[in-house]
């Protein structure tokens, strides 16, 4: 009718401007350029409207709508349109079916690159340990190397900080039956993790039974390829900072508080897809351990 103004529709059209830009839309004003990815199963991307991380699960058609179902490092899956609205390192893509190729021949792989055992069952717990620093290296060594600590019946504990881990030796009692491979971080030279991997060596049965290993980064963080989290290079915190607060604070990442640390490890973890996403000064030390507390006296 004449004077009476065309409807809107109540539900905003998330893709009617670019998500990526800030301020009010402008037809004068470029905008990034989206490149087409297929979406392959395992590929982790981000949704930008949400910053919901997370690998490929699947992509399949609800009520009419394909869409993609992402899973992220915590095992939360959430389901998103196919199409514009993601990121891939930082930059904007637009997701698309992949199409379906042959399998390439030979075994399937787990994470770690061991050969995947179909339908195995969890061995039962070795006596024998692996200990790690804190929960941050314990997930990530779970996500990565879970398969072969499940057939091979380890189990992960956590030191909560190497300055434990003279008497937690003592408590433990290892033996040629019950070794412990330890993996510490900022394993250098005159670091305090050194000093104190030194004094765990002498402790009694420890000998021959207890193999403490490290990589030089301060914190575990650091053992994820930069590349993964769309930068150069971790940056640098300075000496007084606590290394995660310092961290995504430069990444311009939530730090106020333990809450924002947890999502800032958790977006970081949904971006690693195996052991290639790892420094191999992480992943080697892992490998050992492994070997070493699975040596049968």
């Amino acid at each position: 009718m004449p004077g009476v103004p065309a409807p809107t529709s109540r539900f905003p059209d998330r893709y009617s401007r670019d998500v990526l830009a800030s301020g009010p839309p402008s037809h004068h004003r470029s905008r990034p350029a989206s490149r087409e990815v297929p979406a392959q199963r395992g590929l982790v991307v981000e949704e930008a409207s949400t910053g919901f991380t997370g690998a490929i699960l699947r992509v399949e058609k609800i009520a009419g709508e394909t869409v993609v179902e992402l899973e992220d490092g915590r095992g939360r899956v959430r389901s998103f349109p196919l199409g514009p609205g993601y990121m891939i390192d930082g930059k904007p893509v637009v997701l698309t079916r992949a199409v379906a190729m042959q399998a390439p021949a030979g075994p399937k792989r787990s994470a770690s690159g061991s050969v995947y055992v179909e339908g195995a069952r969890a061995r039962t717990a070795r006596a024998s340990r692996i200990w790690v620093e804190g929960k941050h290296d314990a997930e990530l060594v779970q996500k990565v190397w879970g398969h072969d600590l499940r057939i091979e019946g380890v189990v992960v504990e956590l030191l909560d900080g190497a300055d434990n881990l003279v008497e937690r030796i003592r408590e433990f009692g290892p033996s040629p039956t019950r070794r412990i491979g330890v993996l510490v971080d900022h394993l250098v030279t005159g670091s305090k993790e050194t000093r104190i991997a030194q004094e765990a060596l002498t402790q009694p049965g420890a000998r021959g039974n207890v193999l403490v290993l490290g990589h030089p980064y301060i914190d575990v963080w650091q053992a994820v390829k930069p590349a993964r989290v769309g930068i150069p290079a971790w940056p640098h915190v300075p000496r007084g900072t606590d290394i995660k607060v310092g961290t995504l604070a430069a990444l311009g990442w939530p730090h106020e508080d333990q809450a924002d640390i947890a999502r800032g490890w958790q977006r970081i973890l949904a971006t690693v897809r195996s052991y290639a996403d790892v420094e191999p000064t992480l992943s080697g030390r892992i490998e050992e351990l492994i070997d070493f507390v699975t040596v049968d006296a």
